[in-house]
């Protein structure tokens, strides 16, 4: 009997694609749910979170062809400074924005 590899990507490299997959799902889930958040207060604000959600679940879904590995890098860069940019707005817009006297539910 074997024993059982260090790594988990060693014990079954077939299933680094659903991986990835689902991280991408969870990160545009997770963008969804703030800009719903952000869309209660401020529709402005929310509508463009809640539409990069669906950008990103999408650039998730793009097929990925053996040997292009700039490409992809490429995409990975471009969708973290998009991420980065969002969060910096978010940031400036909590940070700025109109004090709404406490947290409403």
């Amino acid at each position: 009997m074997t024993a059982p590899p260090d790594d988990l990507e060693d014990a079954d490299p077939v299933l680094a694609r659903e991986r990835t997959e689902l991280a991408w799902t969870r990160t545009a889930i997770s963008f969804a749910a703030v800009g719903i958040a952000i869309l209660k207060s401020r529709p402005a604000a929310g509508a463009p979170v809640l539409l990069f959600s669906a950008v990103i679940w999408r650039i998730g879904r793009l097929p990925r062809a053996p040997g292009q590995s700039r490409a992809a890098a490429r995409r990975v860069l471009l969708t973290a400074i998009a991420i980065t940019a969002m969060a910096l707005v978010a940031l400036v817009i909590a940070l700025l924005g109109h004090g709404s006297g406490g947290l409403r539910l």
